[in-house]
């Protein structure tokens, strides 16, 4: 795993999104009321919807096209609709940064090989 520092906590506004892109991978990073950052693939399974577009609620973030609710902390869609959206570690250190964990790119020297 590898460590993105991807922002200072001051640049979050609480409960809306905010899009992270690295190469091919694009995430929605959403700040909660508590000030707990999470990220989660910024697609909803339904109908591809920007989900960093969407609505947060508590602990859910509300697809903008169809309005599925998607638990930020496991990525489940929630009953009465189902699937899910990958979900990814965020913490923020004592300074303020954001840091996204994600998996090392293979051939780096932190890429673990199984």
């Amino acid at each position: 795993m590898i460590d993105v520092v991807v922002g200072h906590i001051s640049e979050f506004p609480a409960r809306r999104g905010r899009v992270f892109r690295m190469g091919e991978l694009e995430l929605a990073l959403f700040r909660l009321s508590d000030g707990e950052v999470k990220a989660v693939e910024n697609r909803c399974p339904h109908k591809h919807g920007k989900l960093s577009e969407g609505i947060v609620c508590d602990r859910h973030v509300y697809c903008p096209l169809h309005d599925w609710r998607i638990d930020l902390a496991d990525g489940l869609v929630q009953a009465p609709d189902d699937g899910c959206v990958a979900t990814y570690p965020v913490t923020v250190d004592a300074s303020g940064n954001v840091m996204l964990s994600l998996a090392a790119p293979p051939g780096s020297p932190d890429a673990k090989v199984s």
